[in-house]
């Protein structure tokens, strides 16, 4: 058995693999497939709208709040955010949790005068940034954090107390994997590739309030505003990646919901830190107990000259992408929904097995 623990574009339940495979691409009797038919037909339409309901329904999505199907990815959203819901010279702020939170923010910058209201302690990131009130100033349009680090393998332990900013979050790496109070943000966004399906989609949640800040001059295209009227659909949407959504939503209510998808991560991930922490020193993870993700588990070892053996023999054991990102090298596994139980014990059993030999 291969399993794949790459942090994205990322594993698929299988049940949705095998799936998407027959719905997706198999001709109907009008001739055409799901994805070759018109987006503004009946059929496409319904499935989107029962995706999105699916959606609400995970999340117990309160009423004023709206789901919108944007193509593209994060970094996308990183540009889109001051565009939509920052007035003209009003500043935003951000937390500097590691790699991809100081992307958003530097991305904002280009347009808005971003703050950097909270940082990560020390000079490299091993812990999130300081939880409790932070000093956000009140004329700032939002708040922007990233709760899951992937290439830092780093987790917010709670939420910071804004005040009256909006709360924005890049939930991308950990979407769909606990419970959400999506009231406690006035808007969060994941691209799909992680624990919604493909890749060249991206899921906004946002509340009215914020909706209603997209400016009329913005393009149609990039607009919360116009994309909420006219139901994701100012342009073609990426309509594999919306129907492969749907099958994943269905795939994690027939599980047991997002209750069961966070006490599966807890398992999984405390399997696989039990291990790191128990090698005696073999294996190490840099980031600190309260702040290590459930989801990107980083770890290196404590010789590095192993480093590139150790996945050699991974792959050879049906262990595959465990290398960590390029910027900050070692390990990584990457637990998302879609990764079973079986597949962390795989990896655990070859990681007790090298360390022996190897040690």
């Amino acid at each position: 058995m291969a399993w794949n623990f790459a942090a994205g574009p990322a594993r698929l339940p299988d049940v949705v693999l095998e799936r998407s495979a027959e719905v997706l691409f198999r001709r109907g009797i009008d001739g055409a497939s799901s994805v070759e038919r018109p987006f503004t037909g009946p059929d496409f339409r319904r499935a989107m709208a029962e995706t999105s309901q699916r959606l609400a329904g995970l999340l117990d999505l309160p009423p004023n709040y709206q789901v919108l199907f944007m193509a593209g990815g994060a970094m996308q959203q990183f540009a889109l955010l001051p565009l939509n819901l920052a007035a003209a010279g009003q500043r935003v702020a951000y937390a500097d949790s590691g790699y991809w939170s100081h992307r958003a923010m530097a991305e904002a910058g280009a347009s808005v005068v971003a703050l950097e209201v909270a940082r990560y302690p020390g000079a490299a990131p091993r812990s999130a940034p300081p939880l409790g009130r932070w000093a956000v100033p009140s004329d700032c349009a939002y708040c922007h954090i990233t709760p899951n680090e992937t290439v830092d393998g780093i987790a917010y332990p709670g939420l910071p107390d804004c005040a009256a900013v909006p709360l924005v979050a890049d939930c991308t790496s950990a979407f769909l994997t606990a419970p959400l109070a999506i009231e406690n943000f006035g808007m969060v966004y994941a691209s799909a590739q992680k624990n919604i399906g493909i890749s060249g989609l991206t899921v906004v949640v946002i509340c009215q309030d914020l909706l209603e800040r997209s400016p009329p001059e913005l393009p149609a295209v990039f607009s919360y505003r116009q994309q909420a009227a006219s139901g994701s659909c100012v342009n073609t949407p990426p309509m594999a990646a919306i129907l492969i959504a749907g099958m994943v939503f269905d795939w994690i209510a027939d599980q047991g919901g997002l209750s069961a998808m966070a006490a599966a991560s807890q398992v999984k991930a405390a399997c696989l830190y039990a291990t790191i922490d128990g090698s005696a020193g073999f294996y190490q993870a840099p980031v600190l107990p309260g702040s290590r993700s459930l989801v990107n588990v980083r770890f290196h070892l404590a010789d590095p000259e192993l480093t590139e053996t150790f996945i050699t023999e991974a792959e050879a054991a049906g262990l595959y992408h465990l290398r960590g990102h390029p910027r900050i090298g070692g390990l990584r596994a990457s637990l998302y929904n879609a990764m079973p139980v079986a597949g962390v014990i795989a990896l655990v059993d070859f990681m007790v097995d090298f360390a022996r030999r190897r040690g």
